[in-house]
């Protein structure tokens, strides 16, 4: 995929420019409609199991169990309205009136995994937990699915009751934690640390790991602006054995949540698919983004959108890797390095990524357009770095070809990058404000 040249005068339109000055978030309902949270929902949280499944040729969504928990801890603001499209969303409609009044977007390793060439030839089914405030009436839900073109892969519509007999109560009694990061915000963005591979002999190295992960959270911008909005507790989930399993090493180990290496046969690629066991250790504990730390100085790591962060504790680059995966999974970044070996595409040519720091020039105007000096060339030459720190570089979502990043590197790049670049950093802060009610 090949592009001329342009400037950013040439590209950015007045109208453009408006839209992103004022428009920073998806809206699925009118404008100004956002629900009050206590006309439509108790202080409680619904929980959703669904069952993901299928290959290639076929996808299906089913209902496992709905679970309810005390007290909700995601955002009671911006209800009706998406900060970003992500790879799937959930959409529950009050049923007596018809009226959108909560949605949340999100990525599965699931729809990952059919870009990989084992989707061709073998139904498989994966995990998938939402958690929902609890509807004070019979509500509708639908989630969906996208395919990499980005229409609809799957969706199901069903109906949640809370008086339901069935819905399963959890236990309010959390497990064994500690606050390591307090927060002073009315609306915090709660965050759980859980503790991965790390016998009970081994909870006080654990909660030293979750103080260096906030750490380094917290001294990367624009988090470190915004610590006081961010409550962490680390959860010190007892595992039978030391370490995770790395497959390709022969090596298994019993842990709580299962996690492995070499996932999709990708040796770094660290994930846990045992959602359901994740979301059942942390009943108790209000949370509403999970980092998984594994007890291993094996290099790898992993983040899901609106699902998890899974990364090594014990490697020297650990404080990077960490800060980059959450990247992945609290903002909704892309990775901006490239190597070429996918199965197909992961970002299609002539479709615009939903993630802020990556782009194919399809619809540029609506990413760091309005960040540009006039005369940056569009695409950047690489050549000319130095001129342009700021620029659109050829390069980026694994391939080298037609997706281009902000700047020559990131930490959504390397792990040697100081810090994120201007563009992620706008893009985090927009997530920020929007899960603390700005």
């Amino acid at each position: 995929m090949t592009h001329t040249h342009l400037t950013i005068r040439h590209l950015l339109r007045p109208h453009h420019l408006l839209v992103l000055l004022t428009c920073t978030c998806l809206t699925l309902a009118a404008h100004g409609q956002t629900a009050s949270f206590h006309t439509f929902f108790a202080d409680s949280t619904l929980r959703i199991d669904y069952s993901l499944s299928g290959d290639v040729h076929a996808q299906h969504i089913a209902v496992d169990e709905l679970c309810m928990l005390p007290h909700w801890a995601g955002r009671r603001t911006h209800l009706d309205t998406l900060a970003l499209q992500g790879n799937g969303r959930i959409a529950m409609h009050d049923k007596r009136t018809g009226r959108l009044i909560y949605c949340h977007s999100f990525s599965t390793l699931f729809q990952e995994w059919l870009g990989t060439e084992e989707a061709t030839r073998l139904p498989k089914a994966f995990e998938h937990v939402m958690l929902l405030p609890m509807p004070r009436d019979t509500a509708v839900v639908t989630l969906t699915l996208d395919a990499l073109t980005g229409k609809p892969l799957a969706t199901l519509t069903h109906t949640v009751c809370p008086t339901d007999i069935l819905l399963r109560h959890l236990p309010s009694t959390p497990p064994p934690h500690r606050v390591v990061h307090a927060a002073s915000h009315p609306q915090p963005i709660d965050v759980a640390i859980v503790a991965e591979g790390y016998t009970e002999a081994e909870a006080d190295t654990f909660y030293t790991h979750a103080i260096a992960a906030c750490q380094a959270l917290f001294a990367s911008a624009p988090y470190k602006r915004y610590a006081d909005r961010f409550q962490v507790v680390a959860v010190a989930l007892p595992s039978p054995q030391s370490g995770v399993s790395i497959p390709g090493q022969g090596l298994w180990k019993h842990t709580p949540l299962a996690s492995h290496f070499d996932t999709f046969y990708s040796a770094r690629y660290l994930t846990t698919l045992r959602l359901r066991t994740l979301h059942n250790a942390l009943a108790g504990i209000p949370y509403e983004h999970i980092i998984i730390l594994a007890n291993t100085p094996h290099y790898g790591g992993g983040g899901i959108y609106n699902s998890y962060t899974l990364t090594t504790a014990r490697h020297r680059s650990f404080r990077p890797v960490v800060v980059h995966e959450f990247g992945h999974s609290f903002a909704g970044l892309a990775d901006e390095y490239y190597y070429d070996d996918m199965y197909e595409p992961y970002y299609i040519p002539g479709r615009e990524p939903w993630e802020q720091n990556i782009t194919t020039l399809t619809h540029f105007s609506t990413k760091w357009a309005d960040m540009l000096p006039a005369a940056t060339p569009i695409p950047t030459p690489a050549a000319e770095a130095a001129a342009h720190p700021l620029g659109v570089y050829e390069g980026a979502g694994y391939t080298s070809k037609g997706v281009y990043r902000p700047c020559p590197d990131c930490r959504m790049k390397t792990n040697e990058a100081p810090d994120f670049c201007p563009v992620c950093c706008r893009a985090t802060e927009r997530l920020i404000r929007y899960y603390t009610g700005e």
